[in-house]
């Protein structure tokens, strides 16, 4: 056998697994012991479902700061453009609320790592734009 012998493998891979789980002692010992393949399954489905329920929220958290702070951004945008301020400051604004929006978008579209970066980075121009101010 080649590979390291301190390697673990997972459950379905091992050779004592490559046999029918229907057939042998160990199958008709496990499941008289009601301890048959469907007990793993459930618990592999439950585990499924947290992975599910957590991706679904990370989903939702990056879609709705995005949208937020893209509002937040254009508001400001549009406050401080009928001031008497450089003309560079509501264009940090309404670019830092462009990428809070994108960054919605793609929250929506399950890349929340890359709207969390979005996001900060979108603040960061308009943190930049109220400097000038």
């Amino acid at each position: 056998m080649s590979g390291r012998a301190d390697s673990d493998l997972s459950p379905g891979t091992r050779a004592d697994d490559a046999e029918d789980p229907g057939h042998g002692d160990d199958a008709e010992d496990a499941q008289d012991a009601g301890h048959g393949d469907d007990a793993g399954e459930v618990e592999q489905g439950e585990q499924g479902g947290d992975a599910l329920r957590e991706a679904r929220r990370a989903r939702w958290a990056a879609v709705g700061a995005g949208t937020v702070l893209a509002l937040a951004g254009t508001a400001a945008a549009l406050l401080r453009l009928t001031g008497s301020v450089p003309a560079l400051v509501p264009v940090a604004y309404a670019c830092g609320a462009g990428a809070c929006a994108l960054a919605a978008v793609l929250g929506s579209r399950g890349r929340t790592r890359r709207a969390l970066w979005l996001l900060i980075a979108g603040l960061m121009v308009m943190a930049l734009g109220d400097q000038f101010d």
